[in-house]
């Protein structure tokens, strides 16, 4: 299935005209899980494997926990 151009051009117009994603939570937390590894590591002076556990909170809050442990 072929489109027009000007079919072609009015999907790229609507998608460049989106709003943008505010991505700095996302950042944040992954800046502090990056953190967080560089620490363990430096704990343990080895590389570290790291598993995690997520739930939901009854208050509505999604919790993850990070666990390290040496990478043998």
């Amino acid at each position: 299935m072929s489109k027009s151009h000007d079919e072609m051009d009015a999907i790229i117009r609507e998608i460049a005209n989106e709003p943008k994603r505010d991505n700095r939570s996302y950042l944040a937390a992954v800046a502090k899980a990056r953190d967080a590894v560089a620490q363990a590591e430096a704990h343990f002076d080895a590389p570290v494997k790291v598993t995690t556990k997520t739930k939901v909170k009854a208050s509505g809050k999604f919790v993850v926990k990070l666990t390290f442990e040496r990478a043998d």
